[in-house]
Order: structure tokens, then sequence, then C-alpha cells
């Protein structure tokens, strides 16, 4: 495929309606920088996985329609690699460089018409917002794994987590990773509203990781002025090296608060690993509930660990049926990739979109079952808004019925 010099990608702005959707929301949550930031993050990702085919070959290889599990085979890649190719040539048919076959679907060959390849993509990203390295250097760094994938020559967890790595994941996971932080924001202000007429409260975190949602959660219940209601806060997960640094970090902010730490895999029971008899009236979470091996059981190992009217809130990436930047990464993963699946409630490994998450909810007994903000609407206007809080609650006091509003307690 000829590769012409490329003109500056310049993303398209903010619809204003988007607002009319977000109007709950602090206006500084999602602005036109973070609009511009996820734009050109996610251009920059499917022009990674245009270089990345061309690079394995895969180019060559499509003069005539061809199936991703064809070229594994004609290209001697490990069988492993082919959801991941697949997923590379989906993003790049919509970059334009390859066509996916009108009536079968299945196959793929090259764009009649070749796309200028652009350089500039990165720069743009960076000049919108420096913080916008963290996410760049991680997808950098998952490009260069992607070829030792399809020769079979290791793992992503051994090239991905390798020690000299880990500062680039510490860096991801920060808040001031604007692409990543938006997740915590709307999860910890979804949370907020749910408790803010408990004059009590204990929270149940799952994957914590380094602490970073739990930052974002008691930053904002300490504004809003319930801190100080929260009976016990326990933080867990699964990876000693991070519920160390999260321990470090949260204690130091926090001193005063009853925080705990601790192991749990949620794939395991959970009331053993959480050292609880009692019921939370908030199990938190984000982005580690779609990586549950059974959903359906964990989410009901979340559901069993919550008071009568407690509430589950995840804050998770929505998928939207097409590539999303964040795959690119963590699809390599086996925990990602690796989960069991179901026709009705989890027909794919993955993220969810949100009708999959509201009905994982009803299946797994939460009686309330809501996605907020609206994210189906919002896409419609802006494609690559990802984030949303996905909250269940168990039956409450004088309950009557089961919901799947968006709107929040309270509101009308």
């Amino acid at each position: 495929m000829s590769i012409a010099s490329a003109p500056v990608f310049t993303p398209a702005a903010l619809d204003p309606r988007v607002s009319s959707f977000l109007a709950e929301y602090p206006a500084e949550l999602f602005n036109e920088k973070l609009h511009f930031s996820i734009e050109l993050i996610h251009r920059y990702t499917l022009e990674l996985a245009s270089r990345l085919l061309r690079s394995l070959g895969v180019y060559a290889k499509l003069d005539s329609w061809c199936t991703p599990d064809d070229l594994c085979r004609i290209l001697s890649f490990d069988p492993k690699f082919c959801p991941m190719l697949h997923w590379l040539m989906e993003a790049a048919v919509e970059l334009g460089d390859l066509t996916r076959e009108p009536h079968e679907g299945g196959k793929y060959r090259v764009s009649a018409a070749s796309r200028p390849d652009s350089t500039t993509v990165r720069e743009s990203a960076l000049a919108v917002d420096p913080a916008n390295a963290a996410t760049l250097d991680l997808l950098d760094h998952a490009a260069a794994t992607y070829p030792l994938l399809a020769r079979g020559e290791s793992t992503a967890e051994q090239v991905l987590f390798e020690p000299q790595k880990i500062a680039l994941w510490l860096a991801y996971f920060r808040n001031d990773n604007p692409t990543y932080a938006v997740n915590n924001w709307i999860a910890a202000l979804a949370a907020a509203r749910r408790m803010a007429s408990r004059s009590q409260f204990s929270i149940l975190e799952i994957g914590a990781g380094a602490g970073s949602g739990a930052e974002i959660l008691l930053e904002v219940l300490n504004a809003r002025g319930l801190a100080d209601r929260i009976e016990r806060y326990v933080v867990t997960e699964p990876s000693t090296f991070f519920l160390r640094r999260a321990q470090r970090n949260l204690t130091r902010r926090y001193p005063d608060l009853p925080l705990e730490f601790r192991a749990l895999d949620i794939n395991s029971p959970w009331r053993p690993q959480s050292a609880s008899k009692a019921s939370f009236d908030l199990v938190y979470g984000i982005n580690v509930m779609h990586v549950a091996h059974d959903l359906a059981y964990s989410l009901g190992q979340a559901r069993d660990s919550l008071g009568s009217d407690g509430w589950l809130v995840m804050g998770e990436c929505l998928s939207r049926h097409k590539p999303i930047f964040p795959e690119f990464i963590f699809q390599m993963l086996e925990s990602f990739s690796t989960v069991r699946t179901d026709p009705a409630f989890r027909p794919a490994p993955g993220f969810l979109p949100a009708q999959q998450w509201r009905r994982s909810l009803a299946h797994a007994g939460f009686h309330v079952q809501q996605v907020e903000p609206d994210v189906e609407r919002i896409s419609e206007l802006c494609p690559n808004f990802l984030s949303g809080a996905v909250c269940g609650q168990k039956k409450g006091p004088g309950f009557e019925g089961s919901t799947n509003k968006t709107s929040w307690p309270g509101q009308e």
C-alpha cells in the first residue's frame, strides 16, 4: 500500500448537545479539552493498529478477501493471536485502510483508496494536554508487545509487567491522567449521590489497584461532608504490590478514616476475604468487574455483600461494538479474554455495553439497574465517549418493582 504525506488530523469539535446529558456533572469533568484528548488518543490507537498490520505482513496478504483465521495460518501466527488480529483489522476498517466484505462480514482486504499515514497525532494529543503522555506511552508499550504475541515468543503478562515497565502502569493509573481519571470521577459522583441520605455507611472496594479510585471517592465524599459518616472502608486488591501502594497513599492522606486493606479475588467467595459478616452499604469498583471470570457469580458475590438496600457502583469503560482504545492495551491479557461467556448476558469477553450491564445486573438479582450518564444518547453525538457508572441496588424497604432508570435517587 502506497504511503503519501499526511495532512494533520483534526478531531471534530465537541457537539454542544452533549452538555445537556452531563448537566448534573461539574463542567470541568468532560470539556472540550478532554474530548479532543479522547478523540486524538482513539485516532492514535487506530493508526498504531494499522502500522502493526503492515509491519506484521498482513497487508501484503490482503490483495484478495481473507479472514483473520486464514491470515493466522498463512503467516504462521500463534492461534491465540487470532482474536487480537481480528480486533486490529476492525480498527483498520474504521481508519479506512481495510475494507470488510459487506455480505459475509468475516473477510477483509486492503482498501482501494490508500490513506496517508499520519505522524502528527501523538504530538497533537500532547499539545492538547501534556498529561496524555501516560496513555500514549502505555499504548506504545502495548504496540511493541503485539509482534511477540503474534510469533508466540512470550505472554502479554511477561512483557507488559516487566519490572522496568511498572512505572508506565503507575503513571497510567493516576488521577492526573485525564482519559483514565474520568471514570473515577463519574463513579465517585454516582456513589456519593447514593450515600448522601445515609447517616452512616460502610464501603467495600474491589480491585482498588494503587488507590486512585479511592482517592477520588474520598475526595468527593469529603467535599460533600459525607466522609465523616464512613463506618468502615475496606480497600481490596489482589496484587500485593498495588495494595501496599494504596495503603501507603491513602493512610497518609486520610489518617483519621477507618480504612482497612485486604487482598480479594473477585472470582472466589468474597466474605471470607473481606473478613466481614456484616453487610456493606456500598460495593465499589473501577474497571474491574468486566474481568470477572464468571460475571454472574461475581455480581452475585457483590449483591450478597450488600445490605438490603445497598448499592453496587462500578466505573466501567463501556463498549460501542467497535474498537475502543483501552482494548488495544488490555485485550492481550489472559484475565481480559478468558472469561465465561453467555449469549444473553455476556456474549463476548472484555468491556460491556450499557444494555448488557443492565441485563447482567438484573440476572444477578439486583432489582434496580442503572447506567449513568445517558451513555447511549451521548455516544450518538460523541462516539468515543467511553465512561459510565454501572449501578445496581438490592431490594430496599418499600420496593415495588424493578427499574432501569438512568436518573439518580431523588431526581425528578
